[in-house]
């Protein structure tokens, strides 16, 4: 997919995947608006950037705040790449904790809204505007990449509901391709392992030094331009559809 001339969203746009994929669509050529509410951060990326690039406050679980986001999108060029790469809280505890108490039903279900149910809100309406524009050659209007993780194929301990959501990230994925198809719009999911981002906080030696070691190769984090990278070759390559990659060194998840 040529991607000059054209526009492409990113949800969680000023955050480290989100960052690195919007450096990336830019070189490519594309306009990008950054869509999150990290205004700071949006606002400097923008600026870094210079033309082309446009920060716009947006609430992902919000259809009216993403439906502003994706029109801006669109006049700024045809809507051909959302890259859903938000983030937000997970407490982490076990179902039953070892005091007795069960892990709040409200948590679990705010981050299955975020995480889960906010891909679908920014997904449609992405779909929905790419559906409206003119085909390219190819016949494809456009692509949509959303993001699991390895705790969707094996969560650890005290991870029920971001597993849970980045699972059903990753089963939603073939349905939603299918359902598209029709339209020229394809969609995949990458489920990255361990990466060094804004998620980590901390001294990053300290975070590498405790999660590098359980990467079989290269043992270390993995860095947002990688995923970024990965993003872009599913932008340009028309045959990648319809399927989960996992980028993680060969990383699996244990008890811990």
């Amino acid at each position: 997919m040529d991607l000059r001339n054209a526009s492409a969203l990113v949800t969680g746009g000023a955050g480290g995947f989100g960052a690195a994929c919007v450096r990336r669509l830019h070189a490519a050529g594309a306009k990008v608006v950054i869509a999150d509410l990290a205004g700071e951060r949006g606002e400097a990326l923008a600026k870094e950037l210079g033309g082309g690039s446009r920060y716009v406050e947006t609430n992902v679980l919000d259809e009216d705040s993403v439906r502003n986001a994706v029109n801006v999108a669109s006049e700024m060029g045809p809507l051909r790449v959302n890259i859903i790469v938000h983030g937000g809280g997970s407490a982490g505890a076990r179902i039953i904790g070892r005091d007795g108490k069960r892990y709040p039903y409200e948590t679990f279900k705010k981050t299955v809204d975020i995480f889960l149910n906010a891909t679908y809100n920014v997904m449609s309406l992405c779909a929905e505007a790419m559906a409206q524009t003119e085909p390219l050659d190819s016949g494809q209007r456009g692509v949509v990449i959303s993001t699991a993780s390895i705790a969707g194929f094996e969560g650890q301990v005290g991870q029920s509901d971001y597993s849970a959501a980045k699972g059903g990230v990753i089963g939603f994925t073939l349905t939603a391709a299918r359902d598209l198809a029709p339209l020229g719009i394809r969609v995949m999911c990458i489920a990255p392992g361990t990466f060094l981002t804004l998620a980590y906080r901390g001294d990053p030696d300290e975070i590498q030094a405790k999660w590098g070691p359980t990467v079989p190769n290269p043992k270390r984090m993995g860095l947002p331009d990688e995923y970024a990278q990965l993003a872009m070759q599913i932008c340009e390559n028309d045959y990648l559809n319809g399927t989960v990659i996992r980028i993680d060194g060969a990383q699996r998840f244990g008890l811990k």
